[in-house]
């Protein structure tokens, strides 16, 4: 029997029609000598009815359970009155079968093939070709197609050329750590797989492909959770002769087409840009989420008199005192505001001041220390009003603006103040060019270190900290979606950014040397932009991980339950390959 037609598919129009349909046993039920199944296939499921007259199928029903595969032929008709099922597409109409073959059996399930199921994610994953059976993993999937097959589409109306990159390249230092594959034929000398496809994609810039895109996988050896894997993918595009409003512009206008084509969802385009010093102030994140207000506020000049100790050595230092507004937090016992100190104290703070709003006013036990008119501008300029609390916190800037910025999310949730029908996209723009590494001791790049300086910028290791880059993050919901810039494409600007990075000459060319050498041979002004393909489709989909959209991800501990990876190798691949493991490495 060949199948005529998708379960899920099946329509009223098809009434009185004789069809074919495969897929797997959903559930069985046995009502007063008929057996009723939902069939279930990718489009969906459709109830298959067997009834008594016909012996040899029905007894043959009467011995199915979950998950068996089969193909069955009948006639479509008509639900009876009183058992139409609107819930369903197929809901109206079910088959009545006059032939069945079981193609295949099925043992007892690890966990049934339900949205519902609580099984731990470490079963879900060693079982994984069942996880991606249920019907929400099947439409995530869907989902992802669609996606993809519309970026494609998008950028091959607008004149780009898809091209593919290498997986086994050179290792170079990009922020993670390289997986490393050692050679069979240069022993002691390794590739490794690509981070991101940047540096080849300049160098298709200086090749004259003014327009590239790829759906490309990259690999980073970085630990990981619900947004990071080891390998992934990403929507990479490079333009040549172009500014940031290209990009920019550009992007607006392929993420507005596959929500439309994706969700039938309207996006509006332009999206708002915020300035980065901008975005640290207000939300204390380079990626804020703004479906909701609950914006930090900083108190530098209304309290730079205070006569609280505590804020006014801080400011004395150059450092802020910035304050944030929990609605009706003024409720929170003290064990719960110990509880919100404790938390920001992860990111680095010593303490978390705070005020209870009522109608006469603030109450804590540092309010002594205020005027009156400093109470005033804080409640003015929080717009905090009776029952709310607010919090401060007086520190190094950096530490200020996370703590505030991760108090902000966690309370927004807590407080269920997050629209979650909502997709906020906006722009931040006006990044630093470097930041200093207090490890290092040195500057470091903030993106890369081919991220062009701003026009105008005159580099030098003095005025490193106060350069602007050309560069630009796509941020939805509080999620970094991608990130991009305009490229350095002169070797003297090159030079002087690799000199503050304390770069050496030898080393610059031991690095990254093919890709200077592609840039002196006339390359043209180029930016473009890399998109995490797979967050873009665990926010369509509403996943909050990754890897519910990833066919065959890892856990967090970098292991694929299913396939057992890593694993050991045989001692014959090692010699090969010029390796030997110690026995110790062996036991560890």
């Amino acid at each position: 029997m060949k199948r005529s037609c998708y379960c899920g598919d099946v329509r009223k129009d098809s009434i009185g029609k004789e069809l074919t349909v495969c897929g797997w046993v959903h559930s069985r039920r046995d009502h007063g000598g008929v057996i009723f199944i939902d069939l279930r296939d990718r489009k969906g499921i459709l109830q298959i009815v067997f009834e008594p007259e016909n012996k040899e199928v029905f007894a043959a029903a009467e011995k199915m359970r979950s998950e068996y595969v089969i193909c069955v032929k009948g006639r479509l008709r008509h639900r009876p009155e009183g058992t139409v099922n609107p819930n369903m597409p197929t809901g109206e109409v079910e088959l009545v079968i006059s032939e069945l073959e079981i193609l295949n059996s099925a043992p007892g399930l690890p966990f049934e093939i339900s949205d519902y199921t609580e099984t731990s994610e470490e079963i879900r994953l060693k079982y994984r070709y069942l996880d991606l059976r249920r019907p929400s993993f099947q439409k995530n999937f869907i989902i992802r197609h669609q996606i993809s097959q519309e970026t494609r589409n998008f950028f091959n109306s607008e004149g780009f050329l898809e091209i593919e990159t290498p997986f086994l390249t050179k290792s170079t230092p990009e922020g993670a750590r390289d997986f490393l594959v050692p050679s069979r034929i240069h022993h002691g000398n390794f590739y490794a797989l690509p981070q991101s496809p940047q540096l080849f994609k300049q160098i298709l810039m200086v090749s004259g492909f003014d327009k590239y895109y790829q759906i490309a996988r990259c690999f980073r050896d970085e630990d990981l959770r619900a947004d990071r894997q080891l390998e992934f993918t990403q929507i990479d595009v490079e333009m040549s002769f172009i500014d940031e409003d290209d990009i920019i512009s550009l992007t607006e206008k392929m993420l507005s087409g596959v929500f439309k084509k994706v969700l039938n969802l309207d996006i509006k385009t332009p999206f708002l840009r915020l300035k980065y010093e901008d975005a640290m102030l207000r939300f204390g994140s380079d990626k804020p989420d703004t479906r909701f207000e609950m914006e930090i506020k900083d108190f530098s000049d209304e309290l730079k008199n205070c006569g609280f100790s505590v804020f006014s050595s801080v400011l004395s230092k150059g450092n802020p005192v910035r304050g944030l507004c929990i609605p009706k937090g003024a409720g929170l016992s003290r064990s719960d505001i110990d509880g919100l100190t404790k938390f920001v104290s992860e990111y680095g703070a010593k303490g978390l001041a705070w005020m209870k709003i009522t109608k006469d006013g603030a109450e804590s036990n540092i309010v002594k220390y205020f005027k009156d008119s400093e109470i005033k501008a804080i409640i003015s300029k929080l717009n905090a009003n009776a029952g709310d609390l607010v919090v401060f916190l007086a520190d190094d800037k950096k530490i200020v603006a996370q703590g505030l910025g991760a108090l902000r999310l966690k309370m927004a949730k807590e407080l269920g103040l997050i629209d979650k029908n909502k997709f906020n996209f906006l722009w931040v723009v006006d990044f630093p060019l470097f930041e200093w590494d207090n490890q290092e001791h040195r500057w470091a790049a903030l993106h890369h270190p081919f991220t062009s300086p701003r026009d105008g910028e005159i580099l030098s290791a003095e005025n490193a900290g106060k350069a602007k880059a050309r560069a630009y993050d796509i941020v939805l919901n509080g999620v970094e979606l991608g990130g991009g810039s305009i490229r350095i494409h002169k070797k003297e600007v090159q030079r002087k950014v690799f000199e503050i990075l304390n770069i050496s000459d030898e080393s610059s060319r031991e690095k990254f040397g093919f890709l200077l050498d592609a840039l002196s041979f006339g390359a043209p002004p180029h930016g473009g932009i890399a998109l995490g393909f797979d967050r873009l489709c665990a926010l369509i989909c509403s996943e909050e991980s990754i890897r519910e959209v990833i066919a065959f991800p890892k856990t967090q501990k970098a292991i694929d339950p299913l396939s057992n990876a890593p694993s050991s190798v045989d001692e014959k691949q090692l010699k090969e390959l010029g390796i030997k493991i110690t026995l110790k490495q062996a036991k560890n």
